[in-house]
């Protein structure tokens, strides 16, 4: 196996257009896996490390341009107050040391869909900026994932970056896991309320082949969500919106939980998540959950 080290961009898209096969590797918490379990074997590890235009982020016009090497230890501390759910997410993945060591582009790159960070990047419309000696594309978040571990990436590109709106409104992530901590999730569900347009964006993870926005929970939402007057939503538009998240999600039986355990624990993350979005509008502040 032959280990590649670029010291910038231009020469990592180049060796990558050279050796398509080369997976990139930069925190290595998924790939690393991989190779300690035999699950893998590519012909050379592409690493990005010394990639310095990968480990930057920048605010321009409202908008957040987070580099693919930004470790989820900085999302949180850097960003959490623009980029809230997606810090959320962040503090749930691994330990300490995953989380010094792990970034949103690995977690694009892998695309399980038991990835922390998908359902946020859904909900907020991230746009996955990919690079090759060809050119710069962004590619809609919805359209990145094509299905379990497989993403739209084409064999020359590299993810450089993802870029999300900044502060958009209440937002929320939550996920089950078989433990408190350190744990790959049961499901998971995120949840923004876009103040500007008043549009509602939900979505599950870990409980079908991709994760996916819940289509009909958030028109049904859109025309339920009492947003002139503020007042407190009622049980049943909670239980409802919940029922319909469920219905959005096709999950498996595995080793964490049932299909049906999953669908069960999506109703309940959604109308706690709506809940504690709701409280947010009403106080006109952003709380933590």
């Amino acid at each position: 196996m032959d280990f590649l080290r670029p010291s910038s961009l231009t020469e990592a898209l180049a060796v990558k257009a050279e050796r398509p096969d080369a997976v990139p590797i930069a925190g290595g918490t998924d790939v690393m896996v991989e190779l300690n379990f035999d699950h893998r074997r590519p012909g050379a590890l592409l690493d990005l490390n010394r990639v310095t235009e990968l480990a930057e982020w920048t605010e321009t016009d409202g908008k957040i341009r987070l580099g693919a090497s930004v470790p989820y230890v900085r999302v949180i501390a850097e960003l959490g107050e623009v980029l809230p759910a997606l810090a959320m997410a962040s503090r749930t993945v691994g330990s300490p040391q995953i989380r010094n060591r792990g970034t949103v582009g690995g977690n694009l790159g892998a695309a399980s869909p038991a990835g922390d960070t998908h359902p946020v990047l859904l909900v907020l419309g991230a746009e996955v900026e990919a690079a090759s000696v060809r050119g710069t594309r962004l590619i809609p978040a919805e359209e990145f994932y094509l299905g379990v571990k497989r993403n739209a990436l084409e064999p020359d590109e590299l993810i450089t970056a993802v870029h999300l709106p900044a502060e958009v409104g209440p937002q929320q992530f939550a996920k089950v896991g078989t433990r408190n901590a350190m744990v790959i999730a049961v499901c998971s569900f995120a949840l923004a309320l876009h103040l500007d347009t008043r549009e509602i964006r939900a979505a599950v993870g870990s409980a079908a082949p991709t994760p996916r926005r819940a289509t009909a929970a958030e028109e049904y939402l859109g025309t339920e969500l009492p947003w002139s007057t503020k007042a407190s939503l009622t049980d049943s538009v909670k239980r409802r919106f919940g029922e319909l998240v469920a219905e959005a999600a096709s999950p498996i039986d595995d080793v964490r939980g049932s299909a049906d355990y999953r669908k069960h624990a999506l109703s309940v993350l959604a109308r706690r998540t709506l809940t504690w979005a709701w409280n947010d509008f009403q106080k006109g502040e952003r709380e933590c959950a």
